[in-house]
Formats: structure tokens, C-alpha cells, sequence
């Protein structure tokens, strides 16, 4: 039992992060999201790299071939317990 660590409750995730984890889970490569969401696959891999900012317009249309938020995108750290115990 010495050789164990402690989970952690939650794991800071970057925008980019969050758009490719999403896309996996639904087992999409870049080039099926670039299809369904009408945003360029170049611009996909920069995302999800972070080298360019997601925005909002790319955020919905990420958001409807996702089936998420928006706001799930644009926000993948927001903690709702804790901002509201400030």
C-alpha cells in the first residue's frame, strides 16, 4: 500500500483538451469532426494543440457535432461548487 497515490477529485483540462477528449469518445478522428462541424481539419489540430483560440462561433459549431454545451467547450474548468462558494 506505500506505492500508491491518492486520486485527485478533478484534473485541469485545457479548451483544446477538452474538444479531443470529447472527440474520442465518440471515436471521431480530426477529419469526421472537420466534416460535421464545417471547421477546417487544420484548424481542428491547432485547436486542439492551443495554438489557436476556440471563439464562440467555433465553440456552437463544435458544440452541435459534439452534442454537448457550448459552455462545456469554452469552460472545460469551471467548477459550479466552488464559484458559487465565493
Amino acid at each position: 500500500m506505500k506505492d500508491y497515490r491518492i486520486a485527485r477529485r478533478s484534473v485541469e483540462v485545457s479548451v483544446g483538451e477538452s474538444v479531443r477528449i470529447l472527440r474520442e469518445l465518440q471515436n471521431f478522428s480530426q477529419n469526421k469532426l472537420a466534416y460535421l462541424s464545417g471547421i477546417p481539419q487544420p484548424t481542428l489540430s491547432a485547436l486542439e494543440k492551443g495554438h489557436i483560440k476556440l471563439g464562440v462561433e467555433r465553440a456552437k459549431a463544435l458544440a452541435r457535432a459534439l452534442k454537448c454545451h457550448p459552455s462545456v467547450l469554452l469552460f472545460p474548468s469551471w467548477d459550479i461548487q466552488e464559484r458559487s462558494a465565493a
